[in-house]
Protein backbone atom coordinates (compact mmCIF):
# COMPACT_ATOMS: atom_id res chain seq x y z
CA UNK A 1 0.00 0.00 0.00
CA UNK A 2 1.32 3.64 -0.54
CA UNK A 3 1.21 5.79 2.61
CA UNK A 4 1.78 8.61 0.79
CA UNK A 5 -1.03 8.61 -1.86
CA UNK A 6 -3.85 11.01 -1.35
CA UNK A 7 -7.26 10.45 0.21
CA UNK A 8 -10.29 11.70 -1.46
CA UNK A 9 -12.84 13.03 1.04
CA UNK A 10 -14.72 9.19 0.36
CA UNK A 11 -12.22 7.99 2.52
CA UNK A 12 -12.22 9.95 5.48
CA UNK A 13 -14.01 8.73 8.77
CA UNK A 14 -17.87 9.29 8.02
CA UNK A 15 -17.93 11.97 11.15
CA UNK A 16 -15.18 14.22 9.13
CA UNK A 17 -17.15 14.11 5.54
CA UNK A 18 -19.27 17.69 5.62
CA UNK A 19 -22.32 15.95 4.84
CA UNK A 20 -22.16 13.32 6.76
CA UNK A 21 -20.56 16.20 9.60
CA UNK A 22 -23.58 18.51 9.25
CA UNK A 23 -26.27 15.67 9.29
CA UNK A 24 -24.97 14.10 12.91
CA UNK A 25 -23.97 17.16 14.25
CA UNK A 26 -25.58 20.31 12.93
CA UNK A 27 -24.50 22.99 10.69
CA UNK A 28 -22.81 24.92 13.61
CA UNK A 29 -19.80 22.12 13.31
CA UNK A 30 -19.31 23.36 10.29
CA UNK A 31 -16.15 25.12 9.58
CA UNK A 32 -16.75 27.89 6.55
CA UNK A 33 -14.59 25.78 4.20
CA UNK A 34 -16.87 22.64 5.08
CA UNK A 35 -20.24 24.32 4.04
CA UNK A 36 -18.74 25.82 0.77
CA UNK A 37 -17.32 22.43 0.23
CA UNK A 38 -20.61 21.09 0.14
CA UNK A 39 -21.97 23.74 -2.32
CA UNK A 40 -19.15 22.82 -4.36
CA UNK A 41 -20.02 18.61 -4.21
CA UNK A 42 -16.55 17.68 -5.32
CA UNK A 43 -12.54 19.18 -5.89
CA UNK A 44 -10.80 18.41 -8.61
CA UNK A 45 -7.73 15.95 -9.97
CA UNK A 46 -5.58 17.42 -7.60
CA UNK A 47 -7.77 19.08 -4.29
CA UNK A 48 -10.16 17.21 -2.46
CA UNK A 49 -13.86 19.55 -2.09
CA UNK A 50 -12.45 20.53 1.51
CA UNK A 51 -9.10 21.37 0.05
CA UNK A 52 -10.36 23.65 -2.88
CA UNK A 53 -12.57 25.44 -0.47
CA UNK A 54 -10.10 26.40 1.76
CA UNK A 55 -8.09 27.68 -1.44
CA UNK A 56 -10.51 29.78 -2.39
CA UNK A 57 -11.37 31.20 1.18
CA UNK A 58 -7.57 31.97 1.09
CA UNK A 59 -7.73 33.80 -2.06
CA UNK A 60 -10.47 35.81 -0.54
CA UNK A 61 -8.32 36.52 3.06
CA UNK A 62 -10.58 33.82 5.06
CA UNK A 63 -13.48 36.47 4.93
CA UNK A 64 -17.22 35.57 3.61
CA UNK A 65 -17.79 39.53 2.68
CA UNK A 66 -14.66 38.87 0.22
CA UNK A 67 -16.14 36.45 -0.85
CA UNK A 68 -19.19 37.65 -1.54
CA UNK A 69 -17.41 40.50 -3.73
CA UNK A 70 -16.03 37.71 -6.10
CA UNK A 71 -17.84 37.15 -9.50
CA UNK A 72 -18.29 34.36 -11.45
CA UNK A 73 -15.60 34.71 -13.55
CA UNK A 74 -13.36 35.16 -10.85
CA UNK A 75 -14.75 32.04 -9.13
CA UNK A 76 -13.89 30.27 -11.95
CA UNK A 77 -10.44 30.92 -12.33
CA UNK A 78 -9.89 27.87 -9.89
CA UNK A 79 -9.37 24.75 -11.27
CA UNK A 80 -12.64 22.69 -10.73
CA UNK A 81 -14.69 25.44 -10.56
CA UNK A 82 -17.05 25.80 -13.60
CA UNK A 83 -20.66 27.92 -14.59
CA UNK A 84 -22.32 25.41 -11.86
CA UNK A 85 -20.19 25.65 -9.25
CA UNK A 86 -19.79 29.49 -9.58
CA UNK A 87 -23.24 30.25 -9.77
CA UNK A 88 -23.89 28.15 -6.46
CA UNK A 89 -21.55 29.56 -4.29
CA UNK A 90 -22.74 32.97 -5.72
CA UNK A 91 -26.13 32.20 -4.87
CA UNK A 92 -25.20 31.03 -1.55
CA UNK A 93 -23.90 34.24 -0.56
CA UNK A 94 -26.94 36.47 -2.02
CA UNK A 95 -29.00 34.79 -0.20
CA UNK A 96 -26.97 35.17 3.22
CA UNK A 97 -27.04 38.67 2.36
CA UNK A 98 -31.05 38.47 1.64
CA UNK A 99 -31.72 36.70 5.15
CA UNK A 100 -29.39 39.41 7.21
CA UNK A 101 -31.24 42.28 5.19
CA UNK A 102 -35.05 41.03 6.11
CA UNK A 103 -33.78 40.28 9.87
CA UNK A 104 -32.40 44.13 9.83
CA UNK A 105 -35.88 45.57 8.57
CA UNK A 106 -37.45 44.35 12.04
CA UNK A 107 -34.61 46.20 14.37
CA UNK A 108 -35.15 48.76 16.27
CA UNK A 109 -31.74 51.36 16.30
CA UNK A 110 -30.43 52.15 19.22
CA UNK A 111 -26.48 53.02 18.73
CA UNK A 112 -24.28 53.48 15.15
CA UNK A 113 -23.38 49.65 15.72
CA UNK A 114 -27.17 48.71 15.03
CA UNK A 115 -27.20 51.02 12.09
CA UNK A 116 -23.84 49.78 10.63
CA UNK A 117 -25.11 46.04 11.03
CA UNK A 118 -28.31 46.75 8.59
CA UNK A 119 -26.41 48.94 6.15
CA UNK A 120 -23.26 46.47 5.87
CA UNK A 121 -25.12 43.71 3.73
CA UNK A 122 -25.50 45.91 0.89
CA UNK A 123 -22.88 48.33 0.90
CA UNK A 124 -19.37 46.16 2.45
CA UNK A 125 -19.06 44.22 -0.73
CA UNK A 126 -19.51 46.93 -3.33
CA UNK A 127 -16.53 47.72 -5.64
CA UNK A 128 -17.98 51.33 -6.14
CA UNK A 129 -20.26 53.85 -3.87
CA UNK A 130 -23.71 53.83 -2.95
CA UNK A 131 -25.81 56.50 -0.78
CA UNK A 132 -28.76 54.69 0.97
CA UNK A 133 -30.61 56.24 3.63
CA UNK A 134 -32.59 54.42 6.49
CA UNK A 135 -36.30 55.85 7.49
CA UNK A 136 -37.08 55.53 11.39
CA UNK A 137 -40.41 55.97 13.34
CA UNK A 138 -40.15 57.73 16.22
CA UNK A 139 -39.91 54.40 17.96
CA UNK A 140 -36.67 54.46 15.80
CA UNK A 141 -37.75 51.26 14.14
CA UNK A 142 -36.90 50.77 10.44
CA UNK A 143 -39.24 51.74 8.32
CA UNK A 144 -37.64 50.98 5.16
CA UNK A 145 -33.90 50.86 3.60
CA UNK A 146 -33.62 52.80 0.54
CA UNK A 147 -31.04 52.90 -2.33
CA UNK A 148 -30.31 56.83 -3.16
CA UNK A 149 -27.87 56.56 -5.71
CA UNK A 150 -24.96 54.61 -7.23
CA UNK A 151 -21.66 55.63 -8.33
CA UNK A 152 -17.66 55.14 -9.05
CA UNK A 153 -14.93 54.12 -7.43
CA UNK A 154 -14.49 57.67 -5.98
CA UNK A 155 -18.01 58.54 -5.24
CA UNK A 156 -21.36 58.87 -5.59
CA UNK A 157 -23.81 61.84 -5.48
CA UNK A 158 -26.80 62.21 -3.13
CA UNK A 159 -29.51 64.60 -3.95
CA UNK A 160 -30.98 66.16 -0.94
CA UNK A 161 -34.31 66.71 -2.49
CA UNK A 162 -34.67 63.23 -3.45
CA UNK A 163 -33.76 61.90 0.24
CA UNK A 164 -35.88 63.93 1.62
CA UNK A 165 -38.38 63.30 -0.73
CA UNK A 166 -38.84 59.47 0.35
CA UNK A 167 -38.77 60.25 3.76
CA UNK A 168 -41.91 62.78 3.80
CA UNK A 169 -43.60 59.86 1.75
CA UNK A 170 -43.55 57.62 4.41
CA UNK A 171 -43.91 59.55 6.71
CA UNK A 172 -40.10 59.16 8.53
CA UNK A 173 -39.59 60.69 11.89
CA UNK A 174 -35.88 60.79 11.72
CA UNK A 175 -33.55 58.96 9.29
CA UNK A 176 -29.76 57.45 9.16
CA UNK A 177 -27.82 57.73 6.08
CA UNK A 178 -24.58 55.55 4.53
CA UNK A 179 -22.44 55.32 2.07
CA UNK A 180 -19.45 53.39 1.40
CA UNK A 181 -15.59 53.82 0.80
CA UNK A 182 -14.74 51.08 -1.47
CA UNK A 183 -11.11 51.30 -0.61
CA UNK A 184 -11.93 50.55 2.85
CA UNK A 185 -10.29 54.45 4.26
CA UNK A 186 -13.31 54.96 6.94
CA UNK A 187 -11.87 58.81 6.93
CA UNK A 188 -14.45 61.66 6.10
CA UNK A 189 -14.09 63.60 3.30
CA UNK A 190 -15.10 67.11 3.12
CA UNK A 191 -17.47 66.34 0.99
CA UNK A 192 -19.13 63.94 3.10
CA UNK A 193 -18.89 66.71 5.76
CA UNK A 194 -20.50 69.25 3.52
CA UNK A 195 -23.54 66.89 2.71
CA UNK A 196 -23.83 66.10 6.59
CA UNK A 197 -24.28 69.54 7.32
CA UNK A 198 -26.72 70.34 4.42
CA UNK A 199 -28.81 67.50 4.97
CA UNK A 200 -28.70 68.39 9.14
CA UNK A 201 -29.81 71.94 7.98
CA UNK A 202 -32.90 70.41 5.87
CA UNK A 203 -33.78 67.88 8.29
CA UNK A 204 -34.33 70.53 10.86
CA UNK A 205 -35.86 72.17 8.74
CA UNK A 206 -38.71 69.43 7.99
CA UNK A 207 -38.50 67.90 11.50
CA UNK A 208 -36.70 65.05 10.59
CA UNK A 209 -33.77 64.17 12.39
CA UNK A 210 -30.75 63.02 10.87
CA UNK A 211 -29.26 61.38 13.52
CA UNK A 212 -25.87 59.86 12.10
CA UNK A 213 -23.73 59.37 8.47
CA UNK A 214 -22.20 55.96 8.49
CA UNK A 215 -18.91 55.12 6.58
CA UNK A 216 -18.89 51.70 5.88
CA UNK A 217 -15.53 50.40 5.26
CA UNK A 218 -13.73 46.76 4.81
CA UNK A 219 -15.48 44.94 7.92
CA UNK A 220 -15.25 48.32 9.57
CA UNK A 221 -17.20 51.67 9.61
CA UNK A 222 -17.18 55.27 10.83
CA UNK A 223 -19.81 56.93 12.84
CA UNK A 224 -20.13 61.13 12.73
CA UNK A 225 -22.44 61.21 15.27
CA UNK A 226 -20.18 59.40 17.39
CA UNK A 227 -16.92 60.96 16.33
CA UNK A 228 -18.60 64.43 16.94
CA UNK A 229 -18.49 65.27 12.95
CA UNK A 230 -22.26 66.27 13.11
Amino acid sequence: MNYESRLNIKSWALEDRPREKFAAKGKGSLSDAELIAILLGSGNTDETAVELAKRILSFANNRLDELGKMDLNQLKKFKGIGDAKAVTISAAMELGRRRKSEASKREKVNSSKVAYEIFADVLSDLPHEEFWILLLNRANMVINRINISKGGVSGTVADVKLIFKAAIEQSASSMIVAHNHPSGNLKASDADLRLTAKLKKAGAFLDIAVLDHIIVGHGAYLSMADEGLM
